[in-house]
């Protein structure tokens, strides 16, 4: 099994001063480690080794290569664009259909990924989140490529739950024992 558990990175309100990088590396964890991975991997725990690389159609890519679109992706903007990695990244490759990887070979694959990305947010400056850069084409800032990686992973972790609630006509239980009807301000 893959860890599916949420961990926050805050649980009560401190109300202390946050440099923009603090506010913003707290906020990529929280949305791409916490949220977008265990997401992930609870999708991956619930389908099989056949339905991960199924297709509804052609052209819409299966569950495995939209995991290995978004490492590719966040390498190619945070390692390469932010941490001054070498960019080898071939996109085309990632949409290429029924690939005979493993699911434990992606979680391998995006373990490593955190693991390098958490290297360069700890040595990431608060200046380099205003410095331009140009990354996949794109003239972006260092905060705009994090905000870009925080959001194309959020976006395909969509894709990947609405494949896995197709493929096995079950809810994920994202938000199972939660009610998720309380209004603001009423506790």
């Amino acid at each position: 099994m893959y860890r599916t558990d949420f961990f926050y990175l805050y649980s009560e309100p401190t109300f202390q001063p946050m440099s923009l990088k603090s506010a913003v590396v707290a906020e990529f964890e929280l949305r791409v480690f916490s949220e977008s991975y265990v997401r992930i991997y609870r999708c991956l725990n619930m389908i099989s080794d056949d339905e991960l690389w199924k297709q509804p159609a052609s052209g819409i890519p299966s569950i495995g290569n939209l995991i290995l679109h978004i490492c590719g992706n966040a390498r190619q903007w945070v390692l390469s664009g932010l941490g001054d990695k070498e960019d080898n990244r071939d996109r085309d490759q990632e949409f290429v259909p029924r690939q005979k990887i493993k699911k434990a070979e992606l979680v391998f694959l995006m373990e490593n990924l955190k693991m390098n990305i958490r290297q360069v947010l700890k040595d990431l400056k608060e200046k380099d989140l205003a410095a331009q850069r140009n990354i996949q084409g794109f003239e972006v800032t260092g905060f705009s490529a994090l905000v870009h990686v925080l959001e194309h992973f959020s976006y395909h972790t969509g894709q990947i739950t609405m494949l896995t609630k197709l493929w096995t006509g079950k809810d994920t239980g994202y938000y199972a024992g939660m009610n998720l009807n309380k209004q603001n301000g009423k506790y």
